[in-house]
């Protein structure tokens, strides 16, 4: 379902951009506008009022938008998955989508950008990734000056502090990058933890341990 997640969110990028002038007017008709959601005149479940929360999240602004969304599912989703099972992994992925657009929204109800890309939603996994591998080891790129330096982080330290910096930037939104919906991290990320305490599987056993006799060598005992 991960493989799936990121092709669907590749194909509908180069969907998108091979309709050239015309890719504009249809991102803003898909992506979400807290305004337009809360402003919102007709029925509360009207489906137009609904559906950009979930086309929202497959959308991408640009490569770089793209690829780093994909780059953390790749690295974490396969494992919450199968902790998950392939139908909750989905149904979770979709509901930290949608959370994070709404947590957005309520964070800006008046604001009249467009916010997409799926980096609410994998948020989620990394909530999820938390709770479910908190002493697993995250391979992490520190440069020092012009020198890369790999060095394996706990995923408790890298996330915890992937985490921290999201609060920060989105309680001073008027000092951090632009552009960046820091509430929809926020909240995917704790709904993907409320979520995977909910919707995951017990651990697998560890599987039996098994006894190995060793036949004694030497000159008394054949081979």
């Amino acid at each position: 379902m991960t493989v799936l997640l990121i092709a669907a969110n590749c194909l509908v990028y180069l969907g998108v951009a091979g309709l050239g002038p015309e890719a504009d007017h249809l991102l803003a008709s898909l992506a979400f506008v807290p305004r337009t959601f809360f402003g919102w005149r007709g029925s509360a479940l009207d489906p137009d009022r609904w559906i950009p929360v979930f086309t929202a999240m497959f959308l991408h602004a640009n490569l770089l938008h793209l690829a780093s969304n994909v780059w953390f599912l790749w690295i974490f989703g396969d494992n919450v998955e199968d902790r998950l099972g392939h139908g909750r992994y989905l149904l979770f992925y979709l509901l930290c989508g949608v959370v994070s657009f709404l947590v957005h929204g309520f964070s800006a109800p008046r604001s009249a950008i467009p916010a997409l890309g799926a980096s609410g939603a994998i948020s989620g996994v990394l909530g999820a990734y938390l709770i479910l591998f908190p002493g697993a080891r995250v391979l992490t790129l520190i440069p020092i000056v012009i020198i890369p330096w790999f060095v394996e982080v706990p995923a408790l330290v890298f996330i915890g502090v992937w985490f921290l910096l999201q609060f920060l930037y989105g309680t001073q939104a008027a000092v951090a990058q632009p552009g960046v919906a820091w509430w929809a991290h926020i909240g995917g990320f704790i709904a993907g933890v409320v979520l995977c305490l909910v919707l995951r599987r017990p651990a697998p056993p560890p599987p039996p341990r098994r006894w190995v006799v060793q036949r004694p060598r030497g000159p008394w005992f054949p081979r």
